[in-house]
């Protein structure tokens, strides 16, 4: 099991986004999520994780289940984790930038968020973006760097993703 969550959290063509003050993703545009507390679901954990970052208290109906991310490198690093997004709805007034103890949120625009040249975002994040918001079913997305490079990635459809499977234990 990946110990790690994160989350997109979409208005309308907008994605919140968080700069992060803290590794491993340091100064760089990222979903919300965190790690795995024993006990808990990742489901659980991204509600948690987005109610700490955000202030924003979903419901798990209002997320969704994407599949994951993995990654291995030469460095024998190896992780991976749990992918979700989140839709809340656009008269849900949430005024940005906020400066918050993890780093910086702000409101990002999809298109933005698609360059495949983006730097401004973790280095992963472009290529399963789009299509973790466009399809339905859920993918896992696996990447292999070397020297902090990607010089691998693949990804295999989920056929079938029980959104509240991730809420049981």
């Amino acid at each position: 099991m990946y110990k790690y969550t994160l989350c997109f959290i979409q208005r309308n063509d907008e994605i919140l986004m968080l700069n992060r003050d803290k590794p491993p993703v340091l100064g760089l545009w990222n979903g919300v999520g965190g790690k795995i507390e024993k006990g808990e679901t990742p489901s659980e954990c991204i509600l948690r994780e987005i109610a700490e970052e955000t202030g924003l208290h979903l419901t798990p109906e209002q997320i969704h289940y994407k599949g994951t991310v993995s990654w291995s490198s030469d460095e024998s690093a190896t992780g991976g984790m749990h992918l979700f997004t989140a839709m809340i709805g656009s008269s849900v007034t949430y005024l940005t930038p906020i400066k918050t103890l993890e780093g910086l949120l702000d409101w990002k625009s999809i298109d933005w968020l698609s360059i495949e040249q983006n730097h401004g975002v973790g280095k992963m994040i472009p290529h399963y973006f789009t299509r973790m918001i466009e399809e339905k079913n859920g993918f896992h997305h696996h990447f292999i760097l070397e020297k902090g490079v990607i010089c691998s990635y693949s990804y295999k459809e989920i056929s079938y993703i029980d959104n509240n499977l991730s809420f049981h234990k």
